[in-house]
């Protein structure tokens, strides 16, 4: 009897989303993802409508986004200079030419259109909407009757160029390309309401899933960096169509059954057989995204412990102090303890063996650390575990916004810890932004996309109640999954300042349980509420709940003591031995030249760990920000000049003032020196 009620629910459940598909009613979960009738996330996502933010620091890099950065970029994507677009229109067939950009322009021209469809969520301004439904339009002359869109080949088909080699178009970032069209058009339809692109993502999943049922072990290989797993469980819960939760499954079940995979694309080995991350950072971060997103519909045990070991192998082995990932620009695997070359293999971009850190050298790509913050948000929902939360916050404020300047039209691709002016070897990418990084421009857009979307990494709610994952000055309007309104205003000036309040405008009637994020780095938080302080245990790294009835005027105020610390890394970090770094709250400081006296290198100066760290506000293109001001030690005999070793000496030593700034804001006064990690 058991047995036949299961079966009947689940023929039910398939008929209902036939039922669905075929008259084209879509779900109507708004949120960043669409997990509210996902059976094993255990937060969900609030609409991308529901929060605003009202003023500090998230509302001042919002208005950076709005006025500066998604514009600039919109503008980029559409001129020569790119010539993105162009590639559209070409494939098109609306002009002749040839293509031009690095294979995955298609899909950085998509992520941009996401930072648009978000933005539009938040703003509604019809500006927007008018040039979005104008590109879709475009999209929708690109796209093969069958519903292949990938410009580089379509333009090759359209003019007779197209080569003989088809296995060379998994290299070229193509189902890339399509993963990032089949977010872009999650959010653009939950951001409008409207279908026209995401009609043409259903074009794109209905020909993934043939192509994956009909090519060979060869052709149906892995492609490079696995956007699609997170963009075609996003079309299942969109759609609901079961035909693309079998092709994620799918997409796992074939991953590492060549013989020709790597681990430099996580495929050398199939998934349940990886317990540690490997190969190319980017492509790691983005299919644990994917996975995890699997998991959130399947719930087989296997992917989340695998999940759960990969973090530990990142988080407390393989992560800078800042949430980057990434630390080779090219390395070997697994430890270069062999010469055969199937266990030996060159990574690029590579996340390195264990506690291998430099600091000169970390590539650090900024998509690496938005997939980083994709992850981690993902095993947030799934697990309701804080510690996730940490790491998102940690990399938004650091290695995420630290990719590109304070006034939101230059970016970085690699974000190195230390910058010498005396490091004899050229690297391959520059350590000063640029407004257009020609051939690999794929991070631009990619943090043009995430500001516009950190709103909605703010908040959570479940059965249970409403999760406050992150602090800033916002509001927040959104139901309960039973329809139940809650209204609430956040003031804070966090991260500057510790102590945040939550009023409540509106909440249901009845109990109802809020869970307020106690962050990893703080000590001795304290929380009232209507002025009586609450004497509940409180845990860092942990959600602390409140439960009552909450009525009109209620108010809660959370303080997080925030403090100037030094942090020391493992001494199996050879790099930093012996070394600090200095971190207050969520954010990691650094040291810049201009800041010393002329001719003296960051990397001369000794902090004074005994030193009074103060505080001061300060305003560095147009931005308010918080200073450390320190004490420090200059030795005079600082020459290294055809020098390798010398005696230690502390004779002479001058004594100096250093102000210490944020992380993220290094760069923005013009070429020098930075580093993160300081001597003692």
């Amino acid at each position: 009897m058991v047995q036949n009620d299961k079966r009947m629910k689940k023929i039910l459940n398939v008929s209902l989303s036939l039922f669905f598909v075929s008259t084209g009613v879509f779900a109507q979960n708004k949120g960043l993802v669409a997990n509210s009738e996902s059976p094993y996330s255990k937060l969900q996502s609030v609409g991308l409508q529901d929060v605003k933010w009202t003023k500090g620091f998230w509302k001042e890099q919002f208005d950076v986004e709005t006025k500066n950065t998604l514009p600039y970029m919109w503008d980029l994507y559409h001129n020569e200079t790119s010539h993105a677009y162009k590639n559209f229109e070409i494939a098109a067939g609306l002009s002749k030419g040839t293509f031009k950009g690095p294979s995955f322009h298609d899909g950085d021209f998509y992520k941009i259109f996401e930072g648009m469809a978000a933005t539009y969520a938040v703003t509604k301004d019809k500006k927007l909407d008018a040039e979005m439904d104008k590109a879709i339009a475009l999209f929708a002359k690109v796209q093969r009757k069958d519903g292949y869109i990938h410009t580089p080949v379509l333009i090759d088909e359209r003019w007779g160029t197209l080569g003989p080699e088809e296995v060379k178009k998994q290299l070229g970032f193509e189902k890339y390309n399509m993963g990032h069209l089949m977010t872009a058009a999650c959010i653009h339809y939950r951001a409008t309401g409207k279908t026209n692109f995401l009609n043409i993502a259903k074009g794109v999943a209905d020909f993934l899933y043939d192509f994956y049922k009909k090519a060979s072990p060869e052709l149906a290989r892995n492609a490079i960096c696995p956007s699609h797993y997170m963009g075609i469980v996003e079309m299942y819960r969109t759609t609901k169509n079961p035909k693309y939760l079998e092709l994620a499954n799918n997409l796992i079940d074939i991953r590492g059954t060549t013989n020709d995979g790597t681990d430099d694309n996580q495929d050398r080995i199939p998934f349940r057989q990886q317990t540690t991350a490997m190969g190319h950072a980017v492509r790691a971060n983005y299919l644990y995204a994917g996975v995890a997103d699997l998991y959130a519909e399947t719930g087989e045990k296997k992917l989340l412990d695998n999940l759960e070991s990969i973090w530990d192998d990142v988080t407390y082995r393989k992560m800078y102090i800042t949430g980057g990932c990434g630390s080779l620009y090219d390395g070997v695997s697994p430890d270069g303890t062999s010469y055969d070359p199937t266990v030996v293999q060159k990574i690029h971009q590579a996340y390195g063996r264990p506690f291998q850190l430099p600091n000169a050298t970390a590539h650090t790509e900024t998509c690496a650390n938005i997939g980083n913050v994709l992850w981690n948000w993902r095993m947030l929902q799934i697990t309701g575990d804080a510690k996730y939360a940490d790491i998102v916050e940690l990399a938004l404020y650091n290695s995420v916004l630290s990719g590109m300047d304070l006034e939101g039209e230059k970016f970085l691709y690699n974000n190195p810890l230390n910058v010498s002016n005396d490091l004899p070897f050229h690297q391959r990418w520059g350590n000063e932004r640029e407004g257009y990084i020609a051939l690999s421009n794929c991070c631009a857009p990619n943090v043009t996309r995430t500001i516009a979307e950190v709103g909605n990494y703010a908040y959570n709610i479940s059965k249970e109640g409403l999760y406050v994952n992150l602090y800033g000055s916002n509001q927040l309007k959104t139901k309960y999954l039973n329809g139940e309104e809650i209204e609430i205003e956040q003031q804070t000036n966090y991260p500057w300042d510790g102590k945040i309040t939550l009023k409540i405008v509106k909440a249901p009637k009845d109990l109802q349980n809020f869970f307020l994020r106690i962050p990893g780095w703080s000590q001795n938080a304290s929380i009232s509420v209507n002025n009586s302080k609450i004497t509940d245990k409180i845990v860092s790294g942990a959600y602390l709940k409140l439960n009552q009835k909450w009525k009109k005027g209620d108010v809660i105020e959370l303080n997080l003591p925030m403090p100037v610390e030094l942090m020391e890394a493992n001494p199996l970090v050879e790099e930093v031995k012996n070394q600090v770094a200095v971190k207050r709250g969520p954010l990691v400081y650094c040291l810049e030249s201009d800041q010393l006296p002329a001719k003296i290198s960051v990397n001369d100066v000794a902090l004074n760990l005994k030193s009074n760290f103060a505080t001061n506000n300060f305003t560095l293109n147009n931005r308010n920000l918080v200073s450390i001001d320190a004490e420090a030690v200059i030795n005079s005999n600082n020459s290294w000049n055809k020098t390798l070793y010398k005696p230690l000496s502390s004779k002479d030593a001058t004594a100096v003032q250093v102000k210490l700034i944020p992380y993220f804001a290094w760069g923005n006064k013009g070429k020098g020196e930075m580093t993160v990690w300081m001597s003692h």
